[in-house]
């Protein structure tokens, strides 16, 4: 599929922030090498309107979107915003049970298939605490149960049952989902939680790990909240990567 010229879309000044916010973030996925092809989904709430959302075209990778060709779909995966590109609908079923059920809790989300992340979600006992990152997530994931292409809108309801209270669903055999309020702090999220599993497979090809006890991680979690407090919930995070981006190609911005 070639890259269609987009023009501005008519829409709030809030929804083009929100263009320009997703459109930066599939462009570090990008740069940060999470992307799977064409494959995959960050989606993102438009702001003041009910039950739509700004996700990729399909078709295209992670360095072709732009503010102007994301797609607005409402929360079956239809197209309501006029873009002449289609959406992967069945890569979206997971995403629209979560916009549907969870509120502002599911204001963005990311899916990925990184190799470390697949790699934890794959191992029977998921992110262990044997490093400074997994120790900020323990007791705070959901764990599912593959059960193969996630298509089915019945599976919707188990997905949401098995995230619980927690803001990161590990699909076991897949890849994990990741939800936040804002794009910022879905980012700063995600980025821990690669970390988190990049250093997990390179530590248990060594052998042996050192497990760090409850009462350590209790306290580690404790103290990290009131540091993340000092970063804007990844904003700053975000706006330091999205200049990045714009150093390297600020075409996003169209």
């Amino acid at each position: 599929m070639a890259t269609q010229l987009q023009s501005k879309p008519e829409c709030s000044e809030e929804e083009w922030q929100a263009r320009l916010d997703l459109a930066a973030c599939y462009r570090i996925f990008h740069h940060l090498g999470w992307s799977e092809s064409i494959y995959n989904h960050i989606s993102v709430k438009v702001p003041g309107e009910d039950d739509t959302f700004l996700i990729n075209p399909f078709g295209l990778l992670y360095d072709e979107v732009t503010a102007s060709n994301l797609v607005k779909i409402d929360v079956e995966g239809n197209n309501v915003g006029g873009s002449p590109y289609m959406v992967n609908k069945a890569g979206f079923t997971q995403h629209a049970y979560f916009h549907k059920t969870l509120g502002e809790r599911a204001n963005a989300i990311c899916h990925v298939h990184t190799t470390a992340t697949m790699a934890v979600c794959s191992h029977k006992d998921g992110l262990l605490p044997i490093n400074f990152y997994a120790c900020n997530f323990q007791n705070q994931i959901g764990y599912h149960d593959f059960e193969g292409v996630t298509v089915r809108d019945e599976e919707g309801e188990r997905l949401v049952e098995n995230l619980g209270k927690h803001s990161i669903l590990m699909l076991r055999n897949h890849g994990p989902v990741v939800l936040d309020r804002t794009i910022p702090g879905m980012f700063v999220k995600m980025w821990a939680l690669q970390r988190a599993c990049e250093i997990q497979v390179a530590t248990l090809s060594q052998g042996n790990a050192n497990i760090v006890q409850q009462e350590v991680v209790d306290v580690h979690q404790r103290d990290l909240s009131v540091m993340q407090s000092q970063g804007g919930a990844g904003v700053f995070d975000f706006e330091a990567w999205k200049r990045r981006v714009d150093r390297i190609d600020d075409s996003w911005r169209s």
